[in-house]
C-alpha cells in the first residue's frame, strides 16, 4: 500500500484498504475557521447533538476576518467563541493568540505524522507535509465529525512526484507546486492523492514542504503528502504534545501516474490570471507591471518566506506606486520576525506589516484590489475576483519574486534590481 492507504486502512480498522473503497476512518483532528464553522455549528444543534466527540480533538481557528472587517464577521467570530466557551474546546484561538489556521496548526504540534485530519477548509491538505492524511471538507462533514469523531471516505488513487536536482536560486516549494500544476492541470490530481518524494524533497525544508502539499487542492488533488523523514522529525519532536506513527509507502505499491522532474532546470514560477495552471518561468514573464505584492497567507507566510523577503528587501525601497503587504503566518512568526530585525526591514522599505489573517488572500480585507489593479501574490488562488474587483488580476509566485517585484514595480527577479 501507499502511506495514504496504509493511513486510511488503520484509521478505519482494516488490514487492507484499495483506491475506490469506501471506508469510514476515525479522525484525530477537526477543524473550521470563522467562515466555516458556524455552519457547522448551526448543522451540530440541529442534529440535537449536545457535546463534542472530544474537545481536545476539535480546532476552532478565527482567521479569514479577524481582527473583525465589519458587524457580520463580528457576528460569525462571537459564534464560534460562544461554542467554544459552552464545549469547553481547549484548541480555541482568536485575535492574540490565533494565526492563520495551516500554519497555526503543525506549528502548535496539533497535527502529527499519521493522523488523519478533517478540515472545513480546502487547504487542510497543508499538514500532508508531516506525513498526514489531510484533506477539506464542507462544514456538514465537519460538523459530523465534531459530533461522531468520523468521516467517511473514498481510498483515492496515488500519484507519485518524484524530484531530483538541485534547487536554482530563488527557488522554493512554491516554485515545484506550481510546476507540478502547470504541468498537470487544475483538475490533473483529481480526488488523488499527490505523494512528493525523491533527492530535492528530502533535502526541501518543512516550511517549503508545507506549501507545496497546501497547493495540493490547486492541481484537484484530494490530499499532499511527504514522508516523514528526519527532517519530518526534528521538526515534530519538540512540538509534538501526543502519540504519533510514521508510516511510508510500499515498494511495490502502485500509483496511478509518476511523474519524474530535473529539479536544477526549474526557474522561479509565476501563474498568470486566470488559474494556477497558467504557469510561465520568470524568464518568460515580459513586462508585467504591478500595483500590490502581497507576501503571506497559509500559503507563504512562514519564517522562510519572510527571511527571504527579507534578504530581498534589505536596504531597497518599495516601488512608489506599489502597495506592499506583509502577513506573518502566526504570532509566533511574527514575534520571531521581530526579534530578527526583519520587521524593521519591511517597514523600513516602505511596506506595511499585519497581524496574522487570510484577509486579502479571499478578498476579504486587507489589501481589496480595484477595478484593473494587478498583484502579485503568494497566495495560493488567482481566480477572477478572487482578491477584488472582477477585472482585477492575481499572479502567483514565491516570497523572492512577490519582494523583488515590490521594488521593481513589474513582475521580476531579484537578480534585476539596480539594473
Amino acid at each position: 500500500m501507499t502511506i495514504t492507504e496504509k493511513i486510511l486502512a488503520d484509521h478505519a480498522g482494516k488490514d487492507y484498504v484499495e483506491p475506490g473503497e469506501l471506508i469510514m476512518a476515525k479522525l484525530d483532528i477537526v477543524l473550521a475557521n470563522d467562515i466555516t464553522a458556524p455552519l457547522g455549528i448551526k448543522e451540530f444543534y440541529k442534529a440535537g447533538a449536545k457535546k463534542v466527540f472530544d474537545k481536545e480533538k476539535v480546532v476552532l481557528v478565527a482567521d479569514h476576518f479577524t481582527p473583525n472587517k465589519d458587524i457580520e464577521s463580528a457576528e460569525q467570530v462571537k459564534m464560534i467563541r460562544e461554542f467554544a466557551k459552552e464545549q469547553g474546546i481547549v484548541h480555541f484561538y482568536d485575535v492574540g493568540r490565533m494565526g492563520i489556521e495551516h500554519a497555526l496548526l503543525p506549528e502548535q504540534g496539533l497535527v502529527l505524522p499519521g493522523d488523519v485530519v478533517l478540515g472545513a477548509d480546502s487547504h487542510t491538505c497543508t499538514y500532508g507535509a508531516v506525513g498526514a492524511f489531510s484533506t477539506g471538507s464542507g462544514s456538514t462533514d465537519f460538523s459530523a465529525g465534531m459530533i461522531t469523531g468520523e468521516a467517511w471516505f473514498k481510498v483515492p488513487e496515488s500519484m507519485k512526484f518524484v524530484f531530483n536536482g538541485k534547487l536554482q536560486k530563488w527557488v522554493g516549494g512554491k516554485d515545484l507546486i506550481l510546476h507540478i500544476i502547470g504541468d498537470i492541470g487544475v483538475d490533473g490530481a483529481l480526488y488523488r492523492a499527490m505523494e512528493f518524494t525523491g533527492d530535492t524533497i528530502s533535502n526541501l525544508s518543512m516550511d517549503s514542504r508545507l506549501t507545496m502539499c497546501n497547493m495540493a487542492i490547486e492541481a484537484g488533488g484530494k490530499s499532499g503528502i511527504v514522508p516523514p523523514d528526519d527532517i519530518t522529525l526534528e521538526y515534530i519532536k519538540p512540538r509534538a504534545k501526543r502519540e504519533y506513527k510514521i508510516y511510508s509507502s510500499d515498494k511495490d505499491a502502485k500509483y496511478c501516474d509518476i511523474r519524474e522532474y530535473d529539479t536544477s532546470k526549474i526557474e522561479p514560477q509565476i501563474a498568470f490570471p486566470f488559474l494556477p495552471e497558467n504557469t510561465k518561468g520568470i524568464s518568460e514573464v515580459g513586462n508585467v507591471a504591478i500595483d500590490q505584492s502581497v507576501i503571506g497567507s497559509c500559503t507563504n507566510g512562514r519564517m522562510e518566506d519572510l527571511r527571504i523577503a527579507a534578504e530581498i528587501l534589505k536596504g531597497k525601497k518599495v516601488h512608489p506606486y506599489v502597495r506592499l503587504i506583509i502577513l506573518p503566518g502566526t504570532q509566533t512568526i511574527y514575534l520571531q520576525a521581530l526579534r530578527e530585525g526583519l520587521i524593521e526591514i519591511f517597514i523600513e522599505a516602505g511596506g506595511v506589516v499585519s497581524t496574522p489573517t487570510c484577509g486579502p488572500c479571499l478578498g476579504g480585507h486587507m489589501g481589496i484590489l480595484a477595478n484593473d489593479e494587478k498583484c502579485i501574490s503568494t497566495t495560493n488562488r488567482n481566480f477572477r475576483k478572487r482578491m477584488g474587483n472582477t477585472t482585477s488580476e492575481v499572479y502567483l509566485a514565491g516570497p523572492a519574486i512577490a519582494a523583488a517585484s515590490a521594488v521593481l514595480g513589474r513582475i521580476g527577479s531579484p537578480e534585476e534590481i539596480g539594473k
